[in-house]
Order: structure tokens, then sequence, then C-alpha cells
């Protein structure tokens, strides 16, 4: 098996069954995908936190954990390699099934492979010899100096990923950030760089080395249409319509969701057949899978939560579970994506996978208060 199935994603999820709770998995794109997934933005770019999230990756799978999700830029790229030494003893020894895990990352940003430059004479030589001249990209393909989505450096960044990765096809494979082209660009122009970039995601899926495309965006789907860095998911999924019509494979979106962070469920930003409607509302509409970012906010909600957080989420001991049960509960949500780089943490937070997420009353109580 090249990617996740239906088939091995079914029996993952059967394997948990009285160990984990009913609702810990969700059906989605024909996959059963875990409602905790485990991220890697966050640590050093070093040995002991290679070794941490090698070990990290191992006991999630363990535990019920099948939804992996990193970037080519993480910890200098150091988090997909990591994925992939990972996932590579696992296979070796047994112990997983290509077909049982669904494994994300993303191009965009570059990746600084070899350290930050240290002067713009430092930076420049660096995309020359990288990127320039082996035809990859120009200079002037770079919003900012550090965002592309040009088909010649997407292609070179997936490559590179599959590589790092150590798999034949990625799952999940995001635009990152693309609002960052606003930076530079009119919203014409970004809508003709975006249909350039799908053109080349759909031959990435015709080619097998992707199974679905997306977007991982940090303001695009929270900010409101006046905003520059707005995005309309209607419009995004009518420019994968207009590359690959209704058989078009963008399905996927991620997005920041959590307790400092609710927007996606709370602002009416998203128009969808001229009706309003949250982000949520308009991505189950428009049949896109959603999952959520910084569900713990790099732990800035692992402590301190008030009161009536510990009311609506009963038999949680922590305040980062009771983050993640936050997250996993919102209707629409399929997978809290939580940085895990240390196997105690992931004990911890796997824990909260043997509880239902609160039921969609208990849960938007919390927004009557």
């Amino acid at each position: 098996m090249r990617h996740a199935t239906p088939e091995a994603t079914a029996q993952y999820c059967q394997r948990f069954a009285g160990h984990t709770a009913n609702q810990h998995f969700r059906q989605t794109q024909n996959l059963w995908m875990s409602s905790i997934g485990l991220g890697s933005y966050l640590g050093e770019a070093d040995a002991r936190t290679d070794a941490g999230y090698k070990a990290a990756v191992k006991r999630a799978f363990e535990l019920g954990c099948n939804v992996f999700d990193t970037a080519a830029n993480y910890r200098r790229g150091r988090s997909e390699q990591n994925f992939g030494e990972a996932f590579a003893e696992m296979m070796a020894g047994g112990q997983l099934s290509r077909g049982e895990m669904i494994v994300t990352t993303k191009g965009g940003y570059l990746p600084f492979e070899t350290g930050m430059p240290r002067s713009q004479s430092e930076f420049i030589e660096y995309l020359q010899n990288t990127f320039v001249n082996p035809g990859i990209c120009t200079l002037d393909d770079f919003v900012q100096g550090q965002h592309c989505m040009t088909p010649g450096y997407l292609q070179n960044q997936l490559d590179n990923s599959l590589r790092k990765l150590q798999l034949d096809c990625i799952d999940v494979y995001y635009l990152h950030n693309p609002e960052s082209q606003f930076a530079e660009v009119s919203r014409d122009e970004f809508y003709t760089r975006l249909r350039t970039a799908f053109e080349f995601l759909e031959s990435a899926v015709a080619a097998g080395k992707i199974a679905m495309y997306g977007t991982a965006t940090w303001n695009g789907y929270r900010a409101l249409p006046n905003s520059r860095d707005y995005l309309s998911l209607e419009q995004i999924v009518a420019t994968a319509r207009e590359v690959a019509g209704d058989q078009h494979h963008f399905k996927v979106i991620q997005l920041p969701f959590n307790l400092a962070m609710p927007e996606a469920l709370t602002h009416g930003n998203q128009i969808v057949n001229g009706q309003a409607k949250s982000l949520l509302e308009a991505a189950q509409e428009l049949g896109i899978t959603v999952m959520a970012s910084a569900s713990m906010l790099q732990a800035r909600l692992a402590s301190n939560l008030p009161d009536v957080i510990h009311e609506t989420f009963p038999g949680l001991q922590t305040d980062a579970q009771r983050a993640i049960q936050f997250t996993r509960s919102a209707p629409g949500i399929t997978t809290a994506l939580i940085g895990m780089s240390q196997v105690t943490h992931v004990e911890e937070n796997l824990a909260v996978a043997k509880i239902n997420p609160a039921t969609q009353p208990e849960f938007l109580r919390l927004f009557e208060q």
C-alpha cells in the first residue's frame, strides 16, 4: 500500500475497540482518523529532540493515534526526517502497516535545512545555490523572501518530503499558509497562482505522490472578509473545481482552533451559496475535512483554565487534557493536532482518547456563558 486506505484504517480503529472511546475515531474522506493527531512544529533542531519525536511517534501509534502532521520547514526539515525514521523502523518490525496511518506535510516556506543564514548576502547565496541555479525557481518567485508556491518549488519540496518521510505517497499535502502571498500580490494574482499550484498538485495525485491536498493556514480562514489575509473557502474549492472538476482532490484544510482561538466556530466569515456561515459550517457544506492546529496554543492552554472548562469536560486530570477535549469536541473538527515530542506528553494526551468528546449541547453551552 502506498497510502492510507479505508480497509487498513478501519482495521486499525477496530484494534482499539474497548481501549478507546467509540467516538475517538472519525470517518472522513473514506478513512478512519483519530481525533487526536501528533504534530511536530516545536522543538530545537538537535539530536535530543530528534530522539524524542521518534519515540513519541511510536508510542502515539501504540495508543491509538494514526494522524501524523509535519512540514518541510519544521525544525529545518528534521521533523519529517524523524517521522520517516520512526515509520521505517515500525514497518520493518511489523508494528505498522502503511495503510493504517494518515501522514500530512506542507510546502511553501523555505526549510533552511543547513541553518538560518547569518546575513543578507548569505541568504541570497542560499537561495541562488539551492533553488535558482538548479532551475527550480527564480528569486522573484519568493514573496517576502520566504514563501513560494510555484510548481517547480512545490515539486522540489514534495520530492524532498517523500525522501525524508521514506514514503512513496503522502496522504495530505498542504500549501503552507498561502495567505502569505497577499503581502505582495493582488487577490486576482493570488488566485492565478493558486490555480497553477492546484494544477501541479492534481498532477502529483495522478503520479501517485499524494492522495489529497489542501491548505494549512494561520490567519486566512479566521480573518474577516475585508482583511488582507482573508481566504474564501468557497472560492478556493471553486478554484480546485476549475482545475479538475468535481473529481478534484482538494479535500482537507488545517487552521488553529482552541480555547483562545475559536473563530472557525464563532465567526460567520465564510459565504457559501450567498449565505454567511462559520468556517466549520462552510467546510461541512463543501465536503472539506478540518484539522485543528495549535490545539493547546503551544502549551499556553495547558494550565490555569477557568472552572467552567473543568465543569464542561469532566473525567480529565489536567488542563492540557481539557484543552484537547475542547478542540476535539467542536462540531466539524476531525482531528485535534498536538505537538508531542516526549513520550510522557503522548501518554498524558492520548489518555483523552478513552473519553468520548462532549456532546454538542454540552460543548455549545460554553458559548452561552
